[in-house]
This record gives C-alpha cells, structure tokens and sequence, in this order.
C-alpha cells in the first residue's frame, strides 16, 4: 500500500480537503485498497482540532465528508510516509528543515507540482478569505490529485 500525506500549515483548510478528496477520488477508481491517505500541518496552532467550519461547508458543497483532526507534521512523517505533498512552497521549506541531509527528497512534491494549469505553483491558502476562495481551492486540489494518481499509481 502506497501512503501519501498532504500538508498545510494548520492542518485545517487545505490539507484536510486534499485528503478527502484523494480518498474519494481513490474509491471512484477502485484504487482505495492500494492508497492511504492522511493530512497535517507544519505548524501547531490547531492541534487536535477539526476542519475549519468553511472547508467542512465547501467539501460538502461538493459532495464530501470530512473527518479530520489537526495534527502537526512530524520526523517520523519522513519514514511512515511515500509521499510528501506540501500545499506551497513555505510549508515546503518548513518540511525540508526537518530533513537537513535531504535523505527524503524523492518523496518531497508541492501539490500543483502535479496541477496541469499552473504547474509548480502555490495551493494559495483560503483562510482570509471568503467562500469563492475556498471553491477555488477545491477545483485547484480536485485536478492536481486526480493528475497526482494518475501519474504515480496508473
């Protein structure tokens, strides 16, 4: 089983979505036995807390359900996991600081690394922002994952 983590900075906007929807898009492909899922944050401000209210709203707009609890990105991440996908390239550098000797470089992606519109660009964050912010993080999230799978696990 192939293990792929998503991380944002708090662990509640973007990463919990991506999460969802690679999940929902693994089980419409009959890859959901093969693929694992999980999510966290670079940073600790929302430790064990759920999704912000406006991402829960916008996933199920969209037809998901999302269970999650905020956790911070960790070491043994590096080793647990196949995948690394960072939202942008901020919580990219702050991922990279934990692995000094890059050991784990081969694993390390930005989201839209795999975003055929603007490749290598930033998952820009939603939080100060209002509801078309948050759609507009779904669709960006919704073609890098299903071009993430299809590249990695066709």
């Amino acid at each position: 089983m192939s293990k792929v983590l998503f991380v944002c900075l708090g662990n509640i906007c973007r990463s919990p979505l991506a999460k969802g929807l690679a999940t929902k898009i693994a089980e419409e492909k009959g890859m959901h036995e093969r693929l694992f899922f999980d999510s966290c944050g670079t940073s600790h401000y929302h430790v064990g807390g759920p999704p912000d209210a406006r991402t829960v709203e916008n996933a199920k707009k969209n037809g998901l359900i999302l269970n999650n609890i905020a956790r911070q990105f960790g070491k043994k991440d590096f080793r647990e996991f196949d995948f690394i996908l960072a939202m942008d390239k901020d919580n990219m550098t702050n991922i990279k600081k934990l692995d000094q000797s890059n050991e784990f470089a081969e694993k390390l992606f930005l989201m839209r690394d795999f975003d055929y519109i603007e490749a290598g660009g930033d998952v820009p964050d939603p939080y100060f922002g209002g509801e078309e912010g948050f759609q507009e993080v779904y669709e960006i999230l919704e073609r890098s994952i299903k071009n993430f799978i299809e590249t990695k696990f066709d």
